[in-house]
């Protein structure tokens, strides 16, 4: 019963979920993943010079709080085809914050430690969304 639900929920909390009859948007991996990763990104922006926060960090943010906004957009909704249209605009997001994760280093904007950080998670998240997207297309009805 564990493998089944991985893509949502940590394995020890497995007794819990199962107790309920409903899941909570907190329940799904890949959005506390994202979620997480979008607070931790803005804690460094806010550290940087005006000009790289005003040019960089605006669009670097806006791209990481997507992630977690459409993963949360598509929970919200009703009908299986639009949860898994917002869980697919999660995967563009997942692409421009990489995309702004590589500039910024390059820009040297933040430190190898930070990097390495966002970059693992940033990694980590596809995996995540996609299971969350298989998960819906096998359990939910259309």
């Amino acid at each position: 019963m564990a493998k089944l639900f991985n893509c949502l929920i940590v394995n020890e909390h497995i007794d819990i979920i199962m107790d309920r009859k409903y899941l909570d948007l907190m329940d799904i991996k890949a959005y506390r993943i994202a979620f997480d990763l979008s607070n931790y990104v803005w804690d460094v922006v806010l550290k940087w010079d005006y000009f790289s926060r005003d040019t960089v960090g605006k669009q670097y943010v806006k791209a990481i709080d997507s992630i977690s906004a459409n993963i949360a957009e598509g929970f919200g909704r009703y009908h299986k085809k639009e949860k898994v249209h917002f869980y697919r605009y999660s995967f563009g997001s997942i692409k421009e914050s990489m995309d702004w994760t590589l500039k910024s280093k390059k820009r040297n904007l933040f430190s190898e430690d930070n990097y390495n950080y966002i970059f693992a998670k940033l990694d980590e998240l596809p995996k995540e969304v996609h299971s969350l997207i298989k998960f819906t297309n096998e359990k939910l009805k259309e």
